[in-house]
């Protein structure tokens, strides 16, 4: 028997479906790189996530942000039976290369509507010193 076209190939299809770890990855912490002259601007996109559950950390030229939660969403009915219980737990990260010479106190960040901007200012260049090189002259 076919269903009406609203219900998708399964009735169940939106009620039942769990985000699979592909699903999730794709979702968290996407982020916008820009190059604004002097320094980066990174936005990240963390929905869900509160302020106290995001973390960075700066480790040998590398910055890390992670972020962790915890949501419990239980219902039940007037007699006390569960109708829904769903929980969830998970982490997330990512890791950006920033550079040696960039110290802790360099990088800004700031967490507002569930997005993480994070300020790193550009290391700077040291100009290479060029070899002369020659070329042997035969005579």
């Amino acid at each position: 028997m076919l269903l009406p076209s609203i219900f998708g190939e399964r009735l169940f299809d939106d009620f039942m479906e769990f985000p699979t770890r592909g699903q999730m990855e794709n979702q968290l912490m996407r982020t916008d790189v820009k190059d604004a002259g002097d320094h980066f601007e990174l936005m990240m996109e963390m929905p869900g996530f509160k302020k106290e559950d995001v973390h960075a950390q700066l480790k040998d030229g590398v910055l890390n942000i992670s972020a962790t939660t915890s949501t419990s969403n239980d219902e039940k009915d007037a007699n006390g039976k569960y109708i829904r219980r769903e929980r969830f737990s998970g982490s997330c990260s990512r890791s950006f290369y920033v550079g040696e010479n960039i110290t802790q106190e360099d990088i800004k960040a700031k967490f507002e509507d569930g997005i993480l901007k994070i300020t790193v200012p550009k290391e700077e260049e040291k100009p290479q010193i060029e070899e002369n090189k020659y070329i042997a002259i035969e005579g």
